[in-house]
Parts: structure tokens; C-alpha cells; sequence
């Protein structure tokens, strides 16, 4: 399923909330999507530890990004952007360790996907550093 579309489907209450306006969380929320998909693959071929490892972490950036704009200083923004930061890095490397299973066009996709995520969230805790 491509972005637009996707994002078409996204319910009303999520998109009316001040952190859609965050596009590493909007991707981070698609990828979600998408790594349940992968992780079905995965799990289907028997490797149930490593769709774990992949749905989790890739489900912890947006967790993390919407937590962190939960809290009123900027130090604590940071601070969870941090984790999701550590979050997608982690993820690419359960999707490297998955391109046998899903595919080298589809984890090279997802890798370029998270690749984007973890620079706007540097970009992110930079600019949010500045402010405290």
C-alpha cells in the first residue's frame, strides 16, 4: 500500500491531533503498518523471535516520538526522540537481518524509509537541544 493511500485511511482522531504534523511520526506510523505485513511473512516462515524483534522496535519509534511530544520541556522531547532514534536504527537492522524472508526490494524500501526517519529525528533533537 503506498503512503497516499494509506494515509487516506488514517482515522480522523489520529490526524487532527498536533503531532500529525510531525512527518518522522507519520512515517514512523506507516512503517508500523507495514512491518505488520512483513512480520506476518516472517512469522509464517517460522522465525517468530525475529518478527518480534522487528514489529517491536519498529512500533517503538512512533511510541517514542508521541510520548516525547507529551511532556512540556524540550529536554524530555529530546530525550524521546533519542530513544526513537536508537529505535530505527535498530529497525534497520532487523530489516537487513530480514531480507531473506520479505525480500531484498522490500527491505531495501523499508531501510531507505527508516534511513529518512532517523535523520529527521536528528534534525529534530538538534533543533529541540537548541531550545534548552
Amino acid at each position: 500500500m503506498q503512503f497516499i493511500e494509506w494515509e487516506q485511511k488514517v482515522p480522523k482522531q489520529i490526524k487532527n491531533d498536533v503531532i500529525w504534523k510531525i512527518e518522522a511520526y507519520r512515517l514512523s506510523l506507516y512503517l508500523s503498518d507495514l512491518s505488520w505485513v512483513d512480520s506476518s511473512k516472517i512469522i509464517s516462515n517460522k522465525h517468530f523471535a525475529l518478527a518480534d524483534q522487528l514489529y517491536r522496535s519498529v512500533g517503538s519509534i512512533s511510541a517514542n516520538i508521541t510520548e516525547g511530544f507529551s511532556r512540556l520541556s524540550n529536554k524530555e522531547k529530546a530525550r524521546f526522540c533519542e530513544i526513537a532514534l536508537g529505535s530505527t536504527r535498530e529497525a534497520r537492522d532487523w530489516y537487513f537481518k530480514s531480507r531473506h524472508i520479505i525480500g531484498d526490494e522490500a527491505s531495501q524500501a523499508r531501510i531507505e524509509m527508516l534511513t529518512s526517519i532517523a535523520k529527521l529525528l536528528q534534525s529534530m533533537i538538534s533543533n529541540l537541544r537548541t531550545l534548552y
